[in-house]
């Protein structure tokens, strides 16, 4: 499984349109995702306090598009991207995402454990 953060507003949005884009395929080619225990980390450093966020838990034997798994930053970490819009029916589930009190994030509990695994 790997998670994209996203607003509730661009799912909605996808849910009419039948398939998912995003905010970062059109500008950099591919919807950046994160792994359960990477994914705390990316939403404290680029979403920190934003309210109405959904995490789409993916599964990437469904995904359509390929998907690649880069350092694109050489930070000795790699990410999956999906190089492609993401068809509707590899998200097994949207959750939502609100940031703690403090404006930071924690994995939602149903991710918890799974994250143990899927670090």
């Amino acid at each position: 499984m790997i998670l994209h953060i996203t607003t509730q507003r661009q799912w909605a949005a996808a849910q009419q349109q039948g398939i998912y884009r995003g905010d970062t395929l059109e500008s950099d080619g591919f919807i950046h995702c994160s792994l359960v225990g990477q994914v705390t980390h990316t939403a404290n450093r680029f979403f920190t306090g934003q309210e109405g966020l959904l995490l789409l838990c993916i599964d990437e034997a469904n995904v359509r598009a390929e998907i690649r798994y880069e350092d694109l930053y050489q930070a000795g970490e790699t990410f999956p991207h999906i190089y492609g819009p993401l068809n509707l029916d590899a998200v097994t589930e949207p959750l939502d995402f609100p940031p703690n009190d403090d404006g930071t994030f924690t994995l939602p509990m149903s991710l918890q454990e799974r994250g143990k695994t899927d670090v």
